[in-house]
């Protein structure tokens, strides 16, 4: 009689729900999904451990005295930061350095994002903290609220937000994941790109992807170099980093130094999200679970993936992505398709004005010459994906039908159950 394969089910996170996943078991190679650890079973005794032992620093409470405005940079609806519940404590922190609630201001580190609208703010900060202090979008597109304050070494044009370096206190508050631009999210890339002007993070994104695909996972590097430069010159003092489980529960705090703090929380974060891979296979599906609101924050999901891939093999990105490519750069459309010696010739003369996304599109562009690139979402038109130089399928089982007709019938699969908050590591 002849046999019936067996088969491995995966649910696939996909927005609030799950996409079931079927692949037969003598072609999956590994499910790959952040290790498993124990949240603080008290987040706020979490935060506030965190404070009472700040890494490289003084207390909070000590160190903005006389402070007369404090500035706090606070991660925006598109990262899970608990910043409902770290603000109101380090709130006060800052009553007990004599600094009171209408001499803060809570800057939301949107980068190029798109503003928040009110009833956001109030959902992720929370009616009290909305009703306590000042809450406002980074102004990233209106140049009087942005100050001009030099170039770096590497020739980076310094706009950042003027209210926060006219504070004398400025704090940041963020996440540590693996990141494809420094390495890790965290430590000042709240302040670059954070809160900084277009023309700042456009050119970092430029020389992160001409120096090599991604910097994910490589704790030092150039760019996080660059990022921390600019957080001196705006005058970040201190930083509140959380490093999350994959349900978005506090792990554990880290509070103080910029650098000593994120480096601390950095080698947590590689520990939950650096997951061992005994090899590279034939195609990566890679679920963009929790970065699902555009593709602007799902594109996340290719750098692991480009990790994981072999040379010329097929990355299958599944993402919801309800507000479609990007809702402040849909002009990279015009050119994201378009292969990578020629978005950098453009970028270079000047002809693609927002550097920001052809950073990006570069960096997609160079992923696509070593693979191809699968695209299955219910908010990308076919339109939209073939300006991306992907190709639309339907759903996970046709994209994953052409890609084995593609590689053939014993191609290895691996499956990236989280893969914008995905470490990779292959042996050396």
């Amino acid at each position: 009689m002849p046999t019936t394969d067996k088969t491995t089910e995966i649910a696939l996170p996909y927005g609030e729900g799950t996409l079931p996943l079927c692949i037969k078991d003598r072609n999956l190679f590994a499910v790959l999904t952040p290790n498993p650890v124990k949240p603080a079973t008290n987040p706020r005794a979490e935060i506030r451990r965190s404070l009472n032992q700040p890494i490289g620093s003084a207390r909070l409470s000590e160190a903005a005295r006389g402070a007369r405005r404090v500035v706090i940079a606070a991660d925006d609806l598109t990262r899970q930061t608990p910043v409902d519940l770290i603000i109101p404590l380090l709130l006060g922190e800052l009553h007990g350095a004599g600094v009171s609630d209408d001499q803060v201001t809570v800057i939301i580190a949107l980068g190029t994002h798109r503003p928040m609208t009110h009833d956001e703010i109030v959902e992720r900060f929370g009616a009290e903290l909305t009703a306590r202090v000042r809450i406002i979008n980074n102004p990233w597109q209106d140049d009087a609220q942005l100050i001009e304050l030099g170039v770096t070494e590497n020739g980076t044009p310094i706009r950042l937000n003027r209210e926060a370096y006219e504070a004398d206190f400025v704090i940041g508050v963020g996440s540590i994941v693996p990141h494809h631009i420094p390495g890790y999210s965290g430590g000042a890339k709240i302040i670059q790109p954070g809160i900084s002007g277009p023309e700042t993070t456009g050119h970092t994104h430029f020389l992160s992807t001409r120096t090599r695909r991604s910097y994910l996972g490589l704790l030092e590097n150039p760019l996080r170099e660059e990022i921390e430069r600019i957080g001196d010159v705006v005058g970040l003092k201190a930083i509140f980093n959380t490093v999350l489980d994959t349900e978005g529960r506090l792990v554990r705090g880290f509070y103080g130094d910029p650098r000593a703090a994120f480096r601390s929380g950095a080698a947590l974060a590689r520990e939950v999200y650096g997951v061992p891979l005994a090899g590279q296979a034939d195609i990566v599906i890679a679920g963009s679970h929790p970065c699902d609101i555009e593709f602007w924050q799902a594109h996340k999901s290719l750098y692991p993936a480009d990790i994981a891939v072999k040379q010329g093999g097929t990355i299958i990105v599944v993402t919801p992505c309800p507000e479609g490519v990007s809702v402040t750069h849909q002009e990279m459309l015009e050119f994201t398709a378009l292969d990578a010696a020629r978005i950098e010739e453009l970028i270079e003369n000047g002809e693609i004005a927002d550097v920001v996304s052809g950073g990006l599109a570069l960096a997609w562009a160079k992923m696509r010459e070593r693979a191809s690139i699968s695209l299955v979402s219910d908010g990308i038109s076919e339109r939209e994906s073939q300006a991306l130089g992907f190709t639309k399928f339907a759903s996970v089982d046709d994209a994953l039908a052409a890609a084995l007709q593609r590689h053939g019938p014993d191609a290895r699969v691996t499956v990236m159950t989280h893969a914008p908050e995905m470490l990779p590591i292959l042996p050396d």
